[in-house]
């Protein structure tokens, strides 16, 4: 998402193409008690205003995570600032002074780095402003500050699905992996839940080839184009982005091979027309919508009603949908649904 100082450009990059971002748990302190018991005792008596940091709202997975955040903030009678990085740490942190300056009640940030998230949150503790984090776990830096909670979809999960899911249509299935670039982390967590099914599967289904899409329809054309020209025999497709997966259908097609079902990650819009079209058999989705609402509902249950969160850190839901019943799809632009998703699990 779904990118980092320590990190490359190339990460970045691989937020906004592979549309979904890290994982894992975070620690509160007593600070963070007082600010946010203080801030709720201030929410009985005037209106709530929360402020919300985008780390870039060109980027499609952001923008759909930030409008869910505004529906859930509508649902509940609360303000909203929406101050977009543009995916510049020097934004982030204008955003930041501002959002402090204009005294918001609380804070949700999506940022670029675990580290310059940790920036964010130290800021706003030194404010006195409760915060809580998306889109990235912030437990691998030493110290992230004290914020609420975060929430972010698992990489590693949905590469599970997907080969499990594919173990499920048919046993002894062999599986080309188109993946996605190496090095900034994405594609190397897919990989780790592939790893992990294909381990738990004992041999039912085993992956004939990898190669790396980078994320994109040409690349991706490219090397499945190579792959059959190899001769090498696969009989299903586990696409690591729609963007790919595209890529890998029209190589099918221009060989006459179309027949083969493909299965893609995230359930974007594209995503979705594709699974209509014929073009995809599955999508193992992660709908961002529910992390825009989620992130909200961490911050208001603290600051509006003095609660922590069951737990601090939430993973986003992995929702198989097949072309053949796409009834559990949520849409990153139905709102209304990832609310209602959240109030019933």
């Amino acid at each position: 998402m779904k990118k980092f100082l320590a990190i490359t450009l190339s990460a970045v990059l691989a937020l906004s193409l592979a549309a979904c971002g890290g994982a894992s748990s975070s620690t509160s302190t007593a600070s963070t008690a007082d600010s946010t018991s203080a801030a709720s005792t201030a929410a009985e008596d005037k209106d709530l205003t929360f402020g919300y940091i985008a780390y870039d709202m060109s980027d499609i997975w952001n923008e759909y995570s930030a409008r869910a955040f505004e529906y859930a903030a509508e649902q509940n009678g609360v303000e909203t600032v929406v101050l977009d990085s543009k995916n510049s740490l020097e934004e982030s942190i204008t955003a930041m002074e501002s959002l402090i300056q204009q005294g918001v009640d609380g804070i949700s940030i999506f940022p670029i780095s675990t580290e310059q998230g940790a920036q964010l949150v130290k800021m706003a503790n030194e404010a006195g402003i409760p915060v809580t984090v998306e889109n990235f776990a912030m437990d691998d830096i030493e110290d992230p500050g004290d914020y609420i909670a975060s929430v972010a979809c698992e990489y590693d999960k949905i590469g599970e699905a997907a080969i499990k899911w594919i173990a499920e249509q048919k046993e002894g299935a062999k599986i080309f992996f188109c993946a996605g670039q190496q090095g900034a982390g994405v594609y190397e967590k897919y990989q780790e839940g592939v790893d992990r099914a294909l381990e738990e599967l004992d041999g039912k289904v085993e992956v004939v080839s990898t190669l790396h899409g980078d994320w994109l329809t040409d690349k991706a054309y490219n090397v499945t184009t190579d792959l059959i020209n190899s001769g090498t025999e696969f009989d299903y497709i586990f696409a690591n982005n729609d963007m790919m997966a595209q890529g890998c259908y029209n190589a099918l097609k221009d060989a006459g091979k179309e027949g083969i079902p493909i299965v893609s990650t995230g359930g974007s819009p594209d995503g979705y027309q594709m699974l209509q079209d014929g073009i995809e058999a599955a999508n193992m989705t992660a709908p961002v919508s529910i992390q825009g609402v989620k992130t909200f509902l961490n911050l208001y249950n603290k600051v509006a009603l003095g609660e922590d969160p069951a737990e601090e850190f939430t993973a986003l839901p992995v929702i198989p949908v097949s072309a053949d019943d796409t009834s559990s799809y949520i849409a990153w632009d139905d709102y209304a649904a990832a609310y209602e998703y959240l109030q019933e699990n």
